[in-house]
């Protein structure tokens, strides 16, 4: 591959950056949310879309470049038994394509109010969890600890916690995330994960009391029947603060962001400290602003039992995914926003009843994970023909369009977003330009932005561990507060005058947590 065998190729490849990079900016994706550019963070944002992983696509990239040379990257000739094929098929879907407008966006996007040049890392996260929420958690949390004790007996060394109190704890457990020590108490120790510079704000005794203790919803009310009425006021408070503080773009996704075990306990861990560690008994979705990274929504959806109706059971099955969708984009209806989905959450019935309430959608098709109900035969089943590399076929009904296209395999996608008739490009660094519709450059634009903030989103959530599942539930949900606490800061004038980065963001709100840092009122 001579590189030096002139300029023009060179000025080709550079050329195809570039425009990779304004139709990246076009669609209105920001890069490196944290501001932790790594090698992969300035290159093409372009991926090849992968069947099993988002994330293994772009490890593809570099294989089979050779062999593409070459090769017709149109959308080549159709075939006669492709001409003949459908010619009776039923269900109103034809080959006959036309233009539909894209939906118009009114609302604007961003902040929905300007914090001040001197605002601290607390008074993002304020937004959010203010000290109202944080006082009811002192009151709740002494509320249990009285009734404990009337029932078990007497704690001698317990006395009320007080707020400053209920923020150092809340701070000690923000800096596992951060420091990602398999548990809290570490920071007493003096092993690795030892940290005497905040240790001494509070002893380890009185921690590990509160942490007994603590409660967001000491007991349960009689009209109470929800399985998540420990920690439902705090979701709710939690939703209100991020409705209000931040109007989201038009295109967001639908998506289980990673909150699996840390990384770092993984990579060292034995088997057998694998097997100990409690299954998770709850999914959690989230519906994401897909040019910032904001978290708009979250959805919990509990394993309420080791039956047919579990979570383990369900996670595959379509009524499950609705109902999740359904949920998440509850208070999107009328504001034309796109929602991007995955296979399990893609299908036709579910699109239409969206696209009645102004919501509209690009999803990935799978024929073993998405409902595929309504939906042609023939474009569910792979051709026969050789297929070229960028070739397509479109199907259309209504403002509804299924589109299959090859890209070292075949690829569905169903959408009433994105005009079937306008052209997209998936540009590579080494083939070039890959043709496809539109909408297949959409999804992957916006699903690989969401998939590069999910590799760093997922390194600061709380690497505590409780055993109790609103516990687990709770800690995740301020990890996603704290994350988009960051977002809202970077957007801001305070980041241009101090531009921490997300660790040194969460090691600030640490200390202003602990009472290490001045956090005088600057709103």
């Amino acid at each position: 591959m001579a590189e030096g065998d002139g300029g023009p190729a060179r000025r080709k490849a550079l050329s195809l950056l570039e425009a990779a990079r304004s139709r990246y900016e076009s669609l209105q994706i920001s890069d490196d949310v944290f501001g932790e550019s790594g090698q992969d963070s300035s290159g093409n944002p372009f991926y090849s879309t992968s069947a099993d992983s988002r994330s293994a696509a772009s490890s593809q990239d570099e294989e089979d470049d050779e062999e593409d040379d070459g090769r017709p990257e149109g959308p080549g000739p159709r075939g006669r038994e492709e001409e003949e094929e459908e010619e009776g098929e039923m269900g109103g879907w034809t080959r006959s394509l036309r233009d539909v407008p894209p939906p118009h966006f009114k609302d604007g996007s961003g902040p929905t109010r300007k914090m001040p040049l001197t605002a601290s890392a607390m008074d993002f996260f304020q937004l959010f969890v203010p000290d109202n929420v944080l006082k009811n958690m002192v009151v709740q949390t002494n509320m249990y600890a009285k009734k404990y004790q009337e029932r078990f007996g007497s704690d001698e060394a317990w006395i009320d916690v007080t707020l400053s109190e209920m923020k150092a704890f809340l701070g000690y457990m923000i800096s596992t995330s951060i420091h990602h020590c398999e548990s809290v108490l570490s920071i007493w120790s003096s092993g690795f994960y030892s940290n005497k510079s905040i240790a001494l704000i509070m002893t380890q005794s009185r921690f590990e009391k509160i942490l007994k203790y603590f409660h967001v919803v000491a007991f349960r009310s009689s009209q109470t029947t929800h399985s998540l009425y420990k920690i439902q006021p705090f979701l709710d408070s939690l939703q209100n603060g991020f409705d209000s503080a931040f109007r989201p773009s038009q295109a967001q996704v639908l998506h289980e962001p990673l909150i699996d075990e840390d990384p770092v306990f993984i990579a060292t861990c034995t088997e057998r400290e694998l097997r100990k560690r409690k299954k998770r008994k709850f999914s959690l979705w989230v519906r994401q602003c897909s040019s910032t990274g904001f978290i708009c929504q979250i959805y919990v959806h509990l394993k309420e039992g080791s039956g047919a109706d579990g979570l383990d059971a369900l996670k595959n099955k379509p009524q499950l995914h609705s109902m999740v969708a359904k949920s998440l984009c509850q208070n999107a209806s009328g504001k034309n926003y796109i929602i991007f989905t995955g296979p399990s959450i893609t299908s036709l019935n579910l699109f239409e009843e969206f696209e009645k309430q102004g919501i509209y959608c690009c999803g990935l098709l799978s024929t073993r994970k998405s409902d595929c109900t309504g939906l042609p035969p023939s474009m569910l089943n792979n051709p026969e023909t050789p297929q070229s590399r960028g070739q397509y076929r479109i199907r259309m009904k209504g403002n509804m369009s299924l589109i299959c296209w090859y890209n070292k395999g075949h690829f569905r996608f169903l959408t009433n977003a994105y005009s079937p008739v306008q052209q997209g490009v998936i540009i590579k660094r080494k083939s070039g330009e890959i043709p496809c519709p539109l909408a297949v450059e959409a999804f992957a634009a916006h699903l690989s932005y969401i998939c590069k903030y999910d590799d760093k989103y997922s390194k600061y959530f709380i690497s505590h561990k409780p055993n109790k599942t609103w516990q687990q539930v709770f800690w995740f949900a301020i990890s996603i507060a704290i994350n988009n606490a960051y977002i809202l800061y970077k957007m801001s004038e305070a980041y241009h005058v101090t531009r921490y980065s997300r660790a040194q963001f969460g090691e600030r709100l640490v200390k202003e947590l602990l009472g290490l840092e001045d956090t005088s009122p600057s709103h």
